[in-house]
């Protein structure tokens, strides 16, 4: 049995979805709304069950950035980001406007501004895939806030398949954002 930390890849070829027929199989009520899979780089894969960690990080998350952005833009949690070939969940983004600006479709990459993971048993995943993809969008800032370490990683400068400049920040550290400084203590559960 694979581990969950060893990424495996399929030996046979994979059959890639396109973002429209992923929306279809919703619509249709082949993939009933709220199903546990996101769209990851044309292939569906299982979101990781939660665990209260995770929730507590998440919401905390959320909550410190509120707190910190200004008007015309907006903070989400666990809602889909639109990319060429993927529309993930990311655990936290930050995307411009309010959500009512975005009535028929999702926030895409010139809208969003941050994107957060909450990592624990998906620290590979979020190394990986995630971070290749949200890279290959044009995302600006992708955090990993790592409750295996209590850090927090912030990639910028996306460039080809990964990101040019990565900064670890600990539990004592404060991250600059362009709104302003978000202490990484206000980002992780207790200890």
């Amino acid at each position: 049995m694979a581990s969950l930390l060893s990424p495996v890849a399929p030996l046979d070829p994979l059959w890639r979805l396109t973002v429209d027929q992923y929306h279809a199989m919703i619509d249709s009520g082949i993939l009933p709304s709220g199903s546990p899979v996101e769209l990851v780089e044309g292939v569906l894969l299982q979101k990781m069950p939660k665990k209260a960690p995770h929730r507590i990080a998440t919401r905390a998350t959320r909550r410190a950035l509120e707190s910190t952005v200004p008007a015309g833009w907006f903070v989400d949690e666990q809602e889909p980001i639109t990319l060429e070939d993927s529309e993930p969940e990311p655990d936290v983004m930050v995307a411009r406007g309010d959500s009512s600006d975005y009535p028929n479709r999702h926030p895409g990459p010139a809208d969003v501004a941050l994107v957060v993971e909450i990592a624990d048993a998906t620290i590979l995943r979020d190394r990986g895939v995630k971070m290749r993809m949200y890279a290959r969008a044009g995302i600006a800032n992708y955090w990993i806030v790592d409750l295996n370490t209590s850090r927090v990683e912030v990639r910028t400068s996306p460039e080809g398949d990964g990101y040019r400049v990565v900064t670890i920040y600990s539990r004592h550290d404060a991250i600059p954002t362009q709104w302003g400084m978000i202490a990484v203590a206000d980002l992780l559960p207790k200890p």
